[in-house]
């Protein structure tokens, strides 16, 4: 009766978590974090999701050549995990943006293991599980993308919405997290990277109406990093092309735009160098202060993860830009 009563448990839990624990539904942080939920009740512009959250790996598809990546999609409840520093505490916070095309998200490889670098760094970050799929960029209804043609266009970027929401959080409560109010930051990857100059040029006025105090804190990011970034010269109907360097227009820049730093690689195959260049330029222009690097080898989503290539060095850039810009201390 034991062998067949744990036989039986055995083929349950095959059957609901896919291979042995490579799928399961609700993502979880590591112990000794928690997620919080960030809008009290239901988001704003709730879109219906099809199907639960989930969580999964590709073994088949692996990253880098050796790893793999651990994805969240039909993420319909956005939470926010704060990761805070166990030793020296800059007082910096960095929310993180996790890539994966506004249809899934891409929660180690450009979201937990970068939170648990900069904690390393003394900063604190805050992991943003914001909705997928469909939640972003904001386009015009009338237009639809050709490279994805089931998706459905959002009728508002809740991305962008779950990022306003999660830096006014931040910012109030930035005494219980032991960071200062004026060095709260953003970090994103591929269409996280995206999210990033979005929040950095959609902060005068929230997309939806207040809920609380935290709606009335500001969420202009102190400063932002884009790691190979999407959508900025490429949106359905314009694909970049001839180096014409035309940013996407729903992306406003001005010269309160926040400080900006860009990492790229050349042999990029799924954003070309000129989303990076394209917003570049604009910031240059708006004599926002922006550095870029651009560099021969390290393809798409690179990330934290250590490869042959300079671009690996990136994560020790970032630390310099922070003191060059005066947020951290020599």
């Amino acid at each position: 009766m034991r062998i067949a009563t744990s036989l039986v448990f055995t083929v349950y839990t095959v059957f609901a978590f896919g291979c042995l624990g490579a799928q399961t539904t609700v993502w979880q942080p590591s112990p000794g974090h928690t997620q919080i939920p960030i809008w009290p009740k239901e988001p704003p512009d709730a879109q219906t999701v099809r199907g639960s959250e989930r969580v999964y790996t590709e073994p088949d598809k692996p990253v880098l050549g050796e790893t793999m990546m651990t994805w969240v999609e039909n993420v319909s409840q956005p939470t926010m995990t704060v990761y805070s520093p166990k030793g020296d505490n800059t007082g910096v916070a960095v929310i993180v943006f996790p890539g994966g095309g506004y249809q899934e998200l891409a929660i180690d490889l450009q979201g937990t293991e970068i939170c648990e670098w900069l904690t390393s760094k003394g900063i604190t970050g805050v992991l943003l599980k914001y909705r997928v799929p469909n939640s972003g960029p904001h386009r015009d209804p009338d237009v639809r993308d050709p490279n994805i043609p089931s998706q459905v266009e959002p009728k508002a970027p809740a991305a962008l919405e779950d990022a306003q929401r999660t830096i006014g959080l931040v910012r109030i409560h930035a005494s219980d997290y032991h960071i200062d109010p004026h060095k709260i930051g953003v970090l994103g990857f591929s269409a996280g990277g995206h999210l990033v100059a979005d929040i950095s040029t959609h902060f005068e006025k929230r997309l939806y109406p207040a809920v609380d105090a935290a709606d009335r804190e500001s969420c202009r990011p102190d400063f932002a990093t884009a790691l190979y970034p999407g959508h900025l010269c490429n949106w359905p109907g314009h694909p970049c092309s001839n180096n014409s360097f035309e940013l996407n227009p729903r992306i406003h820049v001005t010269k309160q735009t926040p400080p900006t730093l860009l990492f790229q690689a050349e042999n990029d195959n799924v954003d070309p160098i000129d989303e990076s260049l394209t917003y570049y330029i604009a910031l240059k222009n708006a004599g926002v202060p922006v550095e870029m690097h651009l560099y021969a080898e390290g393809g798409h989503a690179f990330a934290i993860r250590r490869t042959k290539y300079p671009i690996t060095e990136w994560p020790q850039l970032f630390e310099k830009w922070l003191r060059t810009i005066g947020l951290i201390s020599e």
